[in-house]
Order: structure tokens, then sequence, then C-alpha cells
């Protein structure tokens, strides 16, 4: 139930995000979802893509420093009472959500979330205990 996830660490300065578009791009790689946090001195974009091997390869080409983590993703919808559920089930476990960014399947409006938590087999074995949606990696590449 996990998918990997990779970190681009970028220097915060003007055109460092556009050049790693820029690669992608010309690779023909399909960025699935993605999240951009900064500091005064770098960023880290974290990013899902269609094909992750090529994208982690073509970026270490290019210089990027890059890292990979498994990440958590759910269907859980766009109603606040569902999240909330689903936050409130693994707060009360006392499983921290590190970090979290969603993305909006185009042709049915359908959500997912990318979860990354502190004990990730606990939340996964919560989860699913409670029927949560969670997605494969061969799904979410297809969402």
């Amino acid at each position: 139930m996990k998918a990997e996830q990779l970190s681009v660490f970028l220097e915060n300065r003007s055109g460092s995000l556009s050049r790693v578009i820029d690669v992608l791009a010309r690779e023909k790689i399909r960025i699935l979802a993605m999240s951009l946090a900064d500091t005064s001195d770098f960023g880290i974009l974290r990013m899902i893509t269609r094909d992750m091997p090529k994208t982690r390869a073509v970026l270490a080409a290019e210089g990027f420093t890059i890292g990979s983590v498994s990440v958590i993703a759910a269907r859980v919808g766009d109603s606040p009472e569902k999240i909330g559920e689903f936050l409130r089930l693994l707060a009360n476990r006392g499983v921290n959500v590190e970090y979290m960014y969603a993305f909006i399947r185009d042709d049915s409006g359908e959500t997912a979330m990318i979860f990354r938590f502190d004990k990730m087999d606990e939340a996964i074995e919560l989860l699913r205990e409670k029927e949560f949606d969670l997605m494969t990696a061969r799904e979410l590449s297809d969402f």
C-alpha cells in the first residue's frame, strides 16, 4: 500500500523549479502530484510521476539532489467530515501526519491525498482495519 515519492532539493532562487519541470517535459514524464515547501535557503519539491524510475534517473543525470521515501495514497473524498474522520482515527492512535498534499483527477473529480506519517506501517494497518480506500502504487500511477 505504500507508494514511492521523490524529493528534489532545490536552491531557493528564480528558475530552480522551472529547470526540473523542463527536464520532465523534455522526457515526456507525466507528473501525477507535487508539492513545494521552502525555507530561506532551499526548497523541497515532492513529487509522484507516472514513471518513477525514469524520473529518478533523468533528474540524477541532470545533477539534481534527490531522495526517495514511502508515502500512502488514499481516496478520502472532498468532504471535511470524511477527511476529519480519517485524521481523527490516526490522531487517536498517536499517529502523526508529517505532511500531506492532495490531487484531483480531472475527468472524474475524484480526490486522493498523499500522506507521510511518522508510523507508516501502523497507519496502514489502522486504515485497512477501518476500510479506508488506500491506493496501491499501481492505482496511484493510473490515477
